[in-house]
């Protein structure tokens, strides 16, 4: 039996995540929640604490040794050998049907993987033609994925498929700080003295909502909202409609978990960074996370003052508009009135097609026999000797029927950027562009 969860309105704190997993919650199609932050920051506190508001909803988590077979499901191997034919064996995606999956440290899974948990997860259906089987089956859950950023950074594509992205801090506020150690210990069955001064009870934002999050309804969109959410993401540079669309959603997800029929401009500012902050257009050393001044800045020029909602927003190329808050100045110094390098053959590289290579960990390519070196698969010796057995019932399992799967993986490519910043060169505008 799992130990109780810490309850999810007892986290101090923390309101930007709670708020993304409620909206989550509410309207999974959103796409999943990503928790970025250093260790003891309450992520998997939170992901444990919302599968307990649902009830009897499962929690499960993945680990990051899963493989494909594991998570998405596969051949029951028992009843292929013992003549039941081809049946479908469910894997971690059926069993989280109707609760929660958390990846933990999901910046180190298999980057198909990741992929595979952001498909079901927008589509709430797990579909699998593979080992001979054909089946499909709903799956419906709120994802939720933590990474500490000190272990390396998601993919910008796999980043972007995510509905939510929220950056997470410890707080250095210390009666913030002793309220979270206070509960925590009254949570484990710890003794604490009566004290005058002891912090009263924090009162959580969502707490009134909590008993019928599965009851929410979905606000309606106006129009307009719709032209103000698609301002804001070209404004961030968002590429294709996953932002646009996320904003709407997130924006009638929050007016129908406050209990109100139509969301507008302020529930649209409200969602605006837990969906845009990882979505903005950057550069390859530019940080993953837009910067929050940054992202207030592109809000205002998007949807005007929130002081003044009659101000009409600004066009991003409007002539009046100031790019210096976003864009570089040349680099001081000497050189600064040499001839500037142009950038316009750099602003995007060349597509290259991945080059694949034999791995132990890479996606299933074919069966194939089990020689020398090659771990038996029972998933392909099950689907050998079945075929065998529809041709003669009473075959028995020999030598020649185990089988191994051949697995590909894409390459990994170390470029190096070698620049020559010698006075002769134009050192200051080369090392600018590089």
């Amino acid at each position: 039996m799992s130990p109780a969860a810490f309850p999810f309105g007892q986290v101090v704190g923390q309101d930007d995540a709670k708020l993304a997993l409620l909206l989550a919650t509410v309207d999974p199609r959103i796409g999943g929640v990503l928790l970025r932050g250093h260790k003891g920051t309450a992520k998997t506190t939170l992901a444990r604490g919302l599968a307990s508001l649902l009830g009897d909803a499962p929690f499960v988590e993945v680990p990051l040794g899963a493989s494909e077979d594991r998570l998405v499901g596969t051949l029951d191997a028992e009843q292929a050998l013992s003549g039941g034919g081809f049946q479908f064996r469910p894997g971690l995606l059926a069993e989280a049907h109707g609760g929660v999956l958390y990846v933990d440290e999901i910046n180190l899974l298999a980057d198909h993987l990741v992929d595979t948990l952001l498909d079901v997860t927008v589509s709430g259906e797990n579909i699998v033609e593979r080992d001979g089987i054909s089946h499909r089956h709903p799956a419906r859950f709120v994802l939720i994925g933590s990474m500490n950023p000190e272990e390396g950074e998601l993919r910008p594509q796999l980043l972007d498929r995510f509905g939510f992205c929220v950056e997470m801090t410890s707080t250095n506020d210390l009666a913030s700080r002793k309220e979270a150690l206070r509960r925590r210990l009254i949570f484990d069955g710890h003794a604490l003295e009566a004290s005058e001064s002891e912090t009263p009870p924090h009162v959580d934002a969502f707490a009134r909502v909590l008993e019928h999050l599965r009851e929410v309804r979905l606000a309606t969109t106006p129009d307009a909202l719709l032209d103000s959410a698609v301002r804001l993401a070209l404004e961030v540079g968002a590429e294709g409609l996953r932002a646009d669309l996320a904003l709407c959603r997130a924006a009638a997800a929050l007016a129908g978990l406050e209990a109100r029929e139509r969301a507008d401009l302020d529930d649209l500012r409200r969602v605006a960074p837990l969906v845009l902050a990882h979505r903005s257009r950057r550069g390859p050393f530019d940080p993953p996370v837009m910067e929050n001044e940054t992202l207030e800045r592109a809000l205002e020029r998007a949807l005007g003052s929130p002081d003044d909602e009659s101000s009409a927003p600004r066009d991003s190329s409007e002539p009046g508009r100031d790019e210096s808050d976003d864009a570089p100045g040349p680099p001081p110094g000497p050189g600064a009135n040499e001839r500037p390098l142009s950038l316009a053959s750099t602003r995007r590289a060349p597509k290259v097609a991945p080059v694949h290579q034999a791995s132990e960990r890479g996606r299933v390519v074919r069966d194939v026999p089990a020689g020398e070196g090659r771990p038996v698969s029972v998933p392909a010796t099950a689907r050998a000797l079945a075929a065998r057995r529809f041709t003669d019932p009473a075959a028995a399992l020999g030598r020649d029927d185990l089988r191994s799967q051949e697995r590909r993986a894409v390459r990994r490519r170390t470029i190096v950027l070698c620049v020559d910043l010698s006075g002769s060169m134009g050192a200051n505008q080369r090392a600018h562009a590089a």
